[in-house]
């Protein structure tokens, strides 16, 4: 979806665009995406909402870990975002009287989340996807589809193009570019089975982190609460569920036989509006993993004893939610075998999505908190107005670039807008966003930069020829390997991928600490000592999937080995990530984002903590309004709710 974006934008801008992906780009992972994307319009602000109010909601919803000024200006952008899709032909739902639709997603008292249906995603993929076609039709966009990202190529600390193999003929091959942009997603199949993809490897980012790329907050990874279990894969079940109305519930007695619509609703147990009555089932993603994973996992409550809660629409009209939900009901009847508008869903959370990614810089707009504050207090406008440039200054060439110059980051793949934790229908928005804002500090790179005085054509071969060797070298070992017979269990990829997933499941998900953590590294450096006589299956030369999978494993160890020892290094509980030996918020010590390191010539990783620049929105206790139990044996007073105004 980024990259999509990004070359409407830069195509636009009349430079020519060579668009990688390894699959048709209509078939990228966002094309999966189902609830909806946020912005403010005019009937969310007869409701009182703001651009201001959703970014502090994002802010807050990230538990104070993302830099504001990216976010401040998305919230700004995300309204002319939604005017120039719907100019697109993105078929959004409507009101009886013509107006773009609302719902309800996590984390917002507002109806502010826009929506296809449940296919979103799709929709908006398609309408960009058009888009590029029309540059591709001029000659200004080239692409690459079955090709598979292997690195950048750098000289003199600059990126000057990337290698990138055929997956049909294997061919190796360099490419020159002023600049690269990396619009790659996220990382879900570390965890073995997740919501996401089977592209969605975080390889693209690895082999940009080993070449020297910071990597930022990558212990911060989201459980979506609503999935369905399965033997291959985990399919998602939108939030957009629980924002028409599902509600999510158990029975209060354990192990309770009785069919779903046979428990009246005394024996059901609201867990989720009876902790959070001021947010009820849209409390964000984080906390409605945690409440449903202490409710089966620790309190035993799972339906028959097992590990899942039932998300139950049936209260409302079948046609109703064919309208609105039809997408994703489909899925869980083709899946499941039975349908969600007359018998409840049985989920249970997954990996979703990854906050964390490839660090990025950024140019501060001209928000001026003083004089803003002081407009405020006269009337005249609120503490934060919806112009653009407030937050990011507009086509600044260091928006979204890495620490290497010339390569930026775009989408899930960046760490820049999310936080701790992601509101649901902030990824869509964060994607178009950068590719359409960012997208022009790519051109102006290209125009004003360092390609307008040394172009990467003018570079001399010789870095893009060791590149590329490299990678043929590497390809060959491979095929060498798998020559050599039937891998054992020792060295089988699809073994080792196997016990990285379950060991990253259990360690690094829904709760942490500190000595399953270190059993989880001392796991991850057994794996790659593994690795390093690792034989893929199949040694054709042609469209060989088992090398490419393979291949993908050892990056996936190394995006696993910052996972972890991010978790580690981070004491402390916020947002995604919860430590059982430090549960609390530690914002002097911890409110950085975590800056990891490779050294290649060490193979190892370090680690700092950066400050974050918060100074737009001052932190606060993130409760979402819960009601504490008093406890019946102590004497002392319970703590007071702090609910947030």
């Amino acid at each position: 979806m980024a990259g999509l974006a990004a070359a409407v934008r830069i195509g636009e801008a009349g430079i020519p665009v060579d668009l990688f992906s390894l699959v048709p780009v209509k078939r990228s992972h966002s094309v999966c995406a189902q609830g909806g994307i946020n912005a403010c319009n005019d009937v969310a602000r007869q409701q009182g909402y703001s651009e201001y109010e959703h970014f502090d909601e994002t802010i807050y919803g990230g538990d104070y870990l993302a830099d504001q000024h990216p976010v401040l200006e998305m919230a700004n952008w995300a309204p002319r975002i939604i005017d120039l899709l719907d100019r697109m032909g993105v078929p959004f739902n409507r009101t009886a009287e013509g107006f773009r639709d609302l719902r309800l997603f996590g984390g917002s008292l507002f109806k502010r989340t826009h929506f296809a249906g449940a296919t979103t995603g799709q929709q908006l993929i398609y309408a960009l996807d058009e888009q590029v076609r029309r540059y591709e039709v001029e000659g200004k966009v080239a692409k690459y589809e079955f090709w598979e990202f292997l690195g950048p190529v750098l000289d003199d600390g600059r990126c000057v193009g990337i290698v990138a193999q055929d997956l049909r003929t294997m061919q190796v091959r360099s490419f020159p570019a002023d600049a690269v942009v990396i619009a790659t997603g996220g990382c879900g199949l570390v965890y073995g089975k997740s919501t996401n993809s089977i592209m969605c490897t975080g390889a693209a980012a690895a082999r940009c982190f080993k070449a020297g790329v910071w990597y930022a907050n990558p212990e911060m990874i989201q459980v979506h609460p609503t999935a369905i279990p399965g033997a291959d894969k985990l399919r998602l079940m939108s939030e957009s569920a629980r924002g028409e109305g599902g509600r999510v519930w158990v029975p209060r007695k354990k192990g309770d036989p009785r069919a779903p619509r046979e428990i009246p609703d005394p024996d059901r147990y609201y867990f989720l509006e009876e902790k959070y009555p001021k947010y009820g089932n849209i409390v964000p993603r984080d906390i409605a993993t945690r409440e449903i994973f202490d409710i089966c996992v620790n309190q035993g409550l799972g339906i028959h004893g097992e590990n899942s809660v039932y998300l139950d629409l049936t209260h409302k009209e079948p046609e109703y939610l064919t309208k609105k939900l039809g997408g994703i009901l489909e899925i869980y009847e083709k899946f499941v075998g039975v349908d969600p508008r007359h018998e409840p869903m049985k989920i249970f959370p997954a990996v979703h999505y990854s906050m964390g990614g490839l660090w990025t810089q950024y140019t501060k707009g001209r928000y001026n908190p003083a004089q803003a504050l002081e407009k405020h207090r006269s009337g005249s406008a609120p503490p934060i107005g919806s112009e653009v440039g407030l937050g990011m200054a507009p086509g600044e060439i260091n928006n979204m670039q890495t620490n290497i110059q010339g390569l930026y980051a775009f989408g899930e793949v960046n760490f820049a807008y999310h936080g701790a934790n992601r509101l649901g229908a902030n990824a869509l928005l964060s994607c178009i966003f950068d590719g359409l804002f960012c997208g022009v500090s790519v051109s102006n790179y290209l125009r004003d930069g360092a390609p307008a005085k040394k172009p990467a054509e003018s570079v001399s071969k010789t870095p893009f020829d060791a590149a590329a060797k490299a990678e043929e070298v590497r390809f060959k070992a491979f095929l060498d390997g798998a020559s050599k017979g039937e891998p054992d269990a020792k060295t089988n990829p699809y073994i080792i991928h196997k016990e990285l997933g379950q060991e990253m499941t259990a360690a690094c998900t829904v709760v942490k600490s500190a000595p399953r953590l270190q059993q989880c590294r001392a796991k991850l450096a057994e794996l790659r000592e593994r690795f390093r006589s690792v034989r893929a299956a199949d040694a054709a030369t042609w469209t060989n999937q088992s090398l490419s999978y393979t291949r993908a494993v050892g990056d996936m160890l190394l995006v696993a080995d910052a996972i972890c020892l991010g978790g580690l290094e981070r004491r402390e509980s916020r947002g995604a990530h919860y430590r059982t030996d430090f549960p609390d918020r530690d914002d002097a010590n911890f409110m950085k984002t975590t800056l990891t390191k490779y050294d290649a010539a060490s193979e190892r990783l370090s680690i700092e903590f950066v400050p974050i620049d918060g100074s737009l929105v001052k932190p606060t206790a993130r409760t979402y309004g819960k009601v504490e139990k008093k406890d019946e044996d102590s004497k002392a007073p319970p703590k007071p709710a702090m609910a947030r105004v």
